[in-house]
């Protein structure tokens, strides 16, 4: 029995002995061990070695990212309300005919709230029966390189206080807004106006006159 615990004894020991050594060797090991951070592009590996080194292709430089440029982006008009009164004056051209009247132009500058458009041009049509009559027109007020185009339609009316010249006629009624150039491409709306001019002559067939004109405008322009 003695024999067989010495035994025993020794072999622990060198069991022991060999576990410490080994337990030993491993954390020299661990110790001796480093771990680096390798870059490719925008993949990331870590390696752990005694002497890491990273994968072909990879490196320990971290890369440098580049700050993306934001795309510029277009404002876009947003949708509005704007307030319009202009007085406009200047010329009309008349031309009379057997039955009818036409007005073949309107050159007119306005002053006002509006917007930049002081130009005024337009034409017109009637085919009076009395001393008040309707008519139809079509005007465009411009500026600043926007527009905005007018129809006067049969809600307007012109009145002259005599049957025979010289006379005065006086206008009134609505002007819709039917679309535009510029800022006001698209633009819609309706505007009031009152409006004059004189008839100095007889107004015989297929003669013509050009006569002072002034006309009010006001209203809201709707823009897209």
């Amino acid at each position: 029995m003695k024999i067989l615990r010495s035994k025993f004894a020794h072999i622990l020991v060198v069991f022991v002995a060999l576990s410490m050594a080994t337990g030993t060797l491993n954390s020299a090991n661990a110790a001796a061990k480093k771990t680096i951070t390798c870059y490719k592009g925008t993949a990331v590996k870590k390696v752990t070695a005694l002497s890491p080194k990273c994968p072909t292709g990879y490196s320990t430089k971290k890369p440098v990212v580049k700050a993306t440029a934001k795309p510029t982006s277009t404002v876009a008009t947003k949708a509005g309300s704007v307030a319009f009164q202009g007085s406009y004056k200047g010329k009309i051209s008349i031309l009379f005919g057997d039955s009818f009247l036409q007005v073949t132009k309107v050159d007119a500058t306005g002053t006002g709230n509006v917007g930049g458009l002081s130009v005024m041009t337009g034409t017109a049509s009637a085919a009076p029966t009395s001393q008040c009559d309707t008519f139809d027109g079509k005007g465009v007020i411009s500026g600043g390189g926007n527009s905005l185009n007018l129809t006067f339609d049969s809600t307007s009316q012109g009145c002259a206080d005599s049957d025979s010249a010289p006379a005065s006629v006086s206008m009134k009624g609505t002007a819709k807004i039917t679309g535009g150039t510029g800022k006001l491409a698209g633009a819609s709306g309706t505007l009031t106006f009152k409006g004059s001019f004189n008839i100095n002559t007889r107004g015989v067939a297929n003669t013509k006159e050009n006569t002072d004109f002034a006309i009010d405008l006001s209203g809201t322009i709707t823009t897209k």
